[in-house]
């Protein structure tokens, strides 16, 4: 039985001023399934994550996801769906630098009425997972580039998210660990059955997932 679609966008275009960055784009993304955006750099894919994940609204067109039409959703009804179903990976890794990597990791799940040490065991559980159990304690500046983006996917997983956005998550990474990193999205992907929707300019890296969606100048071409 196929699996449903935990994510549709209908139409999607955003413009700012006159500016169409993203040109009538329709696509899905299956339960489970790893989708990669494959494109030049200013394609205009980082913008339609952005429009997908609930992030920015589109200027035309409708985005449902799972099971839910964000477009029309107010501000503080998107916060809290994008916090109880969305988690995050950013090329920079956002992580708080006054943070310890495992209160960076429970950052999501302080609005949630969570015990400390139920947070911190979350945290824990996914810091050991991304094997830097032995850097809880460090602050960002004390991390590696590899360390923080491998902090940044526990931060993203601390929720138990349907769904996982990944804006060039190695872009910032030098070749081997930007391999590293890879290989840990890929077994999140095929042993956990994470759905996850990654953007990259990088054709080696989309090829990895299990479907390619490319882009220029706005739209989808493949």
């Amino acid at each position: 039985m196929s699996k449903a679609d935990i994510l549709m966008g209908a139409r999607l275009t955003k413009k700012y001023g006159n500016l169409a960055v993203v040109k009538n784009v329709s696509m899905n993304v299956k339960e489970g399934e790893f989708v990669s955006l494959v494109g030049k750099s200013g394609c205009g894919k980082t913008t339609l994550l952005s429009v997908l994940s609930g992030l920015e609204r589109p200027t035309e067109g409708q985005v449902i996801l799972n099971g839910k039409e964000i477009t029309g959703a107010s501000e503080e009804e998107l916060a809290l769906f994008r916090r109880a179903h969305v988690g995050f990976i950013f090329q920079s890794f956002n992580l708080i630098p006054t943070l310890t990597a495992w209160e960076n990791v429970a950052l999501p799940l302080f609005p949630m009425k969570m015990p400390q040490e139920q947070r911190r065991g979350r945290a824990m559980e996914l810091l050991n997972q991304m094997e830097i159990g032995h850097r809880t304690e460090h602050l960002p500046a004390a991390l590696s580039g590899g360390e923080k983006q491998r902090v940044a996917i526990a931060r993203a997983l601390a929720n138990h998210p349907k769904i996982v956005f990944a804006d060039e998550p190695t872009g910032n990474l030098d070749s081997a660990t930007g391999d590293a990193i890879m290989v840990i999205l890929n077994n999140l992907h095929k042993k956990q059955g994470m759905t996850m929707l990654m953007v990259t300019h990088e054709p080696e890296l989309a090829a990895t997932a299990d479907r390619v969606i490319r882009m220029q100048d706005g739209e989808v071409i493949a």
